[in-house]
């Protein structure tokens, strides 16, 4: 802020006429009010901003009933302000306009006359910057209804990338290196299609039929368009396939999306493969049964899983499991699951196996789970029967001392893994027990004061706070309150 340096020369001897002009001319309005906040007289230099105010009903009237009702310890901070002399402010001040219309922004700054017991208010319109504002907003407003709607077409065309029953890849037209492939497409490359993406795409094919296929690209790529050809692929099973593939431009960058339709084996020369009645009855059942049946690689990911499964883990089709790991399913994750399948290696075989399976969209279901390792083609592959034991053996729970609901694990639970898991995983199940059941008891004498069971155990709060969302004993929310009030 810079002040006048002598204004006593380089304003001369200003009158009340002259000083009422110049007040004027400096503001797009401006107040007289006295000591007590009440409205002596005014001045707007605009007629439009006049009528829009209703200024003639303001004489003789506190300023605080012309604002509204938040604006009104702004009005305050600014009579107090100037009538201590202090270095002006402005402040956003909310007019009250005439009767039906909306108020009017006004920035306000006031200042002392003088030694006189009154103060003037000067203020801009800012209707102008408000108007601007709001139709930013609605610019924003407009923008993410456009980008939210793009998000929605997008999640439909991944979704129906994703589900669909063909195999079909995204290549870019430039280099033939696959950029994205659906689960369809995966399970059709077999070993080879966690190595698909970044690849070329001739390298999916036997020697014989990358020549066809590149001819293929070269042709859409060219003409947008190009006839069918047949190939045969280069993993093991050497299946032939139909390869189709158009033109389609996205972000400037154009790509081939191709699709691949497997030859039925009649018209492959190859005889169709019946299994015996028996082996198909036992499929039959196996799909119908109200158990879930999941087969996995020795990597545990899906091969193939029944109807009951899929309702377990609240999928639509068998295609949104086939490919995911289980751990995707059960948890809490790296622990269930690996001493399932560390026993199943060594033994070959497990029986009723506890665990908890979590579906897509949050719902966790107690059950037990058989499995049992045979071999296909030289490799391991696991089959997994899982029965739901929700209704029939309820998980302990404990009220703890806030009120909620926790589950517990007791020592008679572990003693019925001895048998079915590894020794060292029944020594850190064990271990966990023991912990949480030690941080329990701590919470429980202490009325849940987690400072003071913290001291307890001989752990630093961090330390705590690290254990109970480990064990689900806790939520932020708690640790942060229980922090504050310590």
């Amino acid at each position: 802020m810079h002040a006048f340096r002598a204004p006593e020369t380089s304003l001369g001897d200003l009158d009340a006429e002259a000083t009422a002009s110049l007040i004027a001319a400096a503001a797009d309005i401006a107040l007289v009010v006295d000591g007590a906040g009440v409205i002596r007289d005014f001045a707007v230099n605009s007629e439009e901003l006049s009528r829009e105010l209703a200024g003639g009903e303001w004489f003789g009237r506190p300023w605080l009933d012309t604002v509204t009702e938040e604006s009104r310890p702004k009005v305050e901070a600014l009579i107090r302000d100037a009538a201590a002399r202090a270095a002006p402010r402005w402040r956003h001040i909310n007019q009250v306009a005439a009767p039906g219309g909306a108020s009017v922004p006004i920035l306000f700054s006031a200042v002392r006359l003088g030694k006189a017991d009154s103060a003037v208010a000067f203020g801009r319109d800012l209707r102008g910057v408000s108007a601007l504002q709001q139709r930013l907003m609605e610019a924003q407003r407009s923008v993410e209804r456009d980008y939210a709607r793009l998000r929605q077409a997008e999640t439909r065309y991944r979704l129906l990338f994703q589900m669909s029953p063909e195999p079909v890849l995204v290549l870019d037209a430039a280099t033939q290196k696959v950029a994205e492939v659906n689960p369809a497409a995966a399970r059709l490359f077999g070993k080879a299609a966690r190595r698909a993406i970044g690849r070329p795409f001739a390298e999916a094919f036997d020697a014989g039929s990358q020549a066809a296929v590149q001819s293929l690209l070269s042709g859409v790529r060219a003409a947008g368009r190009a006839d069918d050809v047949r190939a045969r692929l280069a993993a093991e099973d050497r299946l032939e396939v139909v390869v189709s593939a158009s033109l389609f431009r996205q972000d400037e960058v154009v790509s081939v999306l191709v699709r691949l339709s497997p030859v039925p084996a009649a018209h492959a020369g190859a005889e169709p493969i019946a299994l015996p009645k028996a082996k198909t009855k036992l499929l039959k059942l196996v799909e119908g049964v109200p158990d879930g049946f999941v087969v996995t690689g020795q990597d545990a990911r899906v091969l193939s899983a029944n109807a009951a499964f899929l309702e377990m883990a609240q999928l639509a089709v068998e295609e949104q499991a086939v490919g995911e790991s289980l751990e995707r399913w059960f948890g809490p994750p790296g622990v269930e699951l690996d001493v399932l399948m560390g026993s199943l290696r060594q033994r070959g075989s497990v029986r009723l196996f506890a665990a908890t399976l979590r579906g897509e969209y949050g719902a966790a279901t107690e059950v037990e789970i058989s499995a049992v390792t045979v071999m296909n083609g030289g490799q391991p592959c696991f089959g997994f029967a899982i029965r739901d034991v929700g209704m029939r053996l309820p998980a302990p729970v404990k009220a703890h001392s806030n009120g909620a609901r926790v589950p517990l694990r007791s020592v008679e639970q572990l003693t019925e893994l001895i048998g079915r898991v590894p020794l060292k995983d029944l020594v850190r199940e064990a271990t966990d027990v023991i912990e949480r059941l030690c941080i329990e008891a701590a919470l429980d004498l202490t009325s849940d004061n987690r400072a003071s069971a913290a001291e307890m155990l001989g752990l630093s709060r961090q330390s705590l706070y690290v254990k109970l969302r480990r064990y689900g004993l806790g939520d932020s929310g708690a640790e942060e309150g229980g922090a504050a009030s310590e």
